[in-house]
């Protein structure tokens, strides 16, 4: 590896408001090294780089990158065109993507000239389907992302910032919604531009990815740098002591014990645009005090049962029984009723309101209830003590319950809901990637309570892209792809990748 700094951070500090996110926090970055930045959800990874990229003004520090000839110069702060120039890109870990524009045109947004009298349309597609090759992140690139799988989105991200040819790429959950064979496709590739010279700081909360990935980790805490250690010398164990303070705990499933059917779904057909998200002849029981765990790689038609039992979606043809009633109408408040907790895949679009207050929307679901109410008029205290208990219960962490919504990091809006559907109690609780984009102690914690709500009784229909999530929760386990679900007697990750692909098992 070469030793040349490329990148220095320099006591960097930011709050917001009485919330100091980030503390005189300093780290240097090496030609061709990929830093793993690790700490728990609200630990100050995002925020450090979103200064890094010019997002936000530090209240202290300076930051330096090199420049073509070696030399260490000034990086312009809070100018994210400025950090563009100076080969600085960055992926985020929620997309920063125009929905109403194609895949094509996010990619090459700000690439040309505004007033360019011709746009080098066949040169640029060039470049990116040499890029989708190279990497294996194939999508569309002349459908509107608002059509797009949230993998798909993710793709696009990723591939928006390898068109600018970043000398240095910062990473934020970037394998969050891949599978484990398309995040070892982008590793390999990354390794081998790394090799030509790319630096790249990779956030992420799978240790098995930053052990096999990284050169070097340096650990967040509220905050704070906390650790600094070579890849080599590391193991889960000292990374989540640095994370946490304490060793991780394994989470210890007890044999499934299935009651009566919670969720049926009989022949069900759903027709989309795209053929793979359309749901074909589609059979599935959910049985109380199990967990049902869908596999699939994005854009197979996960979304769109997700939607089916969440009350988004209607069906064309079929069935939906829940607790032995078919369900006439469906819609979300009639799903809601019939005891379905509601986990979206898209935490800011499907489980916030991102302008109303964190204790508004705690209670977004539940506001009819008697408990917050005086003579049909909301009670307002009674809604803020629940708010504040449960954040405190949940480990919610922002600027307080008064705040937006929006103002939480990722991984705290994941926890406000799943606080507001596991205090319901629900009967059957649909988990659509419960734990992308949470650290390590809150996705054991969300694990906790799944297997918990099974104990009680409750079914879990589990939709995940994490293999490892879905072998270690699930009782039984089916495929989508394409479509159609195939259930599979194994739990051995190569028979489901295959099944995945389309190979027999």
């Amino acid at each position: 590896m070469q030793t040349q700094t490329v990148l220095s951070l320099n006591g960097l500090t930011k709050s917001f408001g009485t919330v100091s996110a980030v503390k005189d926090v300093s780290l240097d970055l090496k030609q061709g090294e990929v830093l793993a930045l690790l700490g728990e959800n609200g630990a100050g990874k995002t925020t450090l780089m979103n200064m890094l990229f010019g997002h936000y003004l530090p209240d202290q520090g300076s930051v330096e990158v090199s420049t073509v000839d070696d030399q260490m110069s000034p990086l312009p702060l809070g100018d994210p065109q400025a950090a563009i120039t100076a080969g600085i890109g960055m992926v985020h870990q929620h997309f920063t993507l125009a929905e109403n524009l194609t895949a094509f045109d996010n990619i090459t947004l700000g690439a040309e000239p505004i007033f360019s009298f011709k746009r080098h349309k066949a040169k640029a597609e060039k470049k990116i389907n040499d890029l989708m090759q190279k990497s294996g992140l194939v999508a569309p690139l002349d459908v509107p992302i608002s059509a797009l799988t949230v993998g798909e989105r993710q793709r696009i991200e990723i591939l928006k910032a390898l068109y600018r040819e970043a000398r240095i790429l910062v990473l934020d959950e970037p394998t969050a919604v891949l599978t484990p064979q398309e995040a070892d496709t982008l590793f390999e590739n990354i390794r081998s531009m790394t090799a030509a010279g790319l630096s790249v700081i990779f956030i992420s909360h799978k240790l098995r990815e930053v052990l096999a990935f990284s050169n070097r980790i340096i650990v967040l805490r509220h905050g704070e740098k906390v650790g600094e250690l070579a890849t080599k010398a590391a193991d889960e164990g000292k990374i989540t002591k640095l994370m946490v303070g304490t060793e991780a705990s394994e989470n210890k499933r007890s044999p499934a014990k299935p009651g009566a059917p919670v969720l049926t779904l009989e022949s069900l057909c759903v027709a989309c645009p795209s053929r793979r998200n359309s749901l074909k002849n589609v059979n599935l029981c959910v049985h109380a005090s199990e967990i049902v765990g869908i596999a699939g790689i994005s854009g197979n038609g996960q979304s769109t049962l997700a939607e089916l039992v969440s009350g988004m979606t209607k069906p064309d043809s079929g069935k939906i029984i829940l607790d032995g009633a078919k369900i006439e109408a469906n819609e979300p408040r009639t799903m809601i009723e019939a005891g379905v907790g509601r986990i979206p895949e898209d935490r800011h679009k499907d489980g916030i309101i991102g302008h109303m207050s964190v204790a508004e929307n705690l209670v977004l679901e539940n506001c009819e209830d008697p408990a917050f109410q005086q003579r049909s008029i909301l009670d307002w205290s009674a809604i803020r003590r629940r708010a504040e208990a449960l954040c405190a219960q949940y480990d919610v962490r922002g600027p307080g319950i008064d705040a937006p919504a929006k103002l939480l990091s990722g991984g705290n809006i994941q926890k406000l809901i799943l606080a507001r559907v596991f205090e319901s109690n629900p009967r059957l609780i649909l988990a659509n990637q419960p734990t992308r984009g949470l650290d390590m102690g809150a996705a054991s914690s969300v694990a906790e309570r799944l297997l918990s709500a099974r104990e009680n009784g409750a079914g879990v229909l589990l939709i995940s892209e994490d293999l490892d999530e879905l072998l270690s929760l699930s009782d039984r386990i089916l495929v989508m792809r394409d479509g159609a679900l195939t259930e599979t007697a194994s739990f051995e990750r190569n028979a489901i990748g295959l099944l995945m692909a389309g190979d027999a098992a």
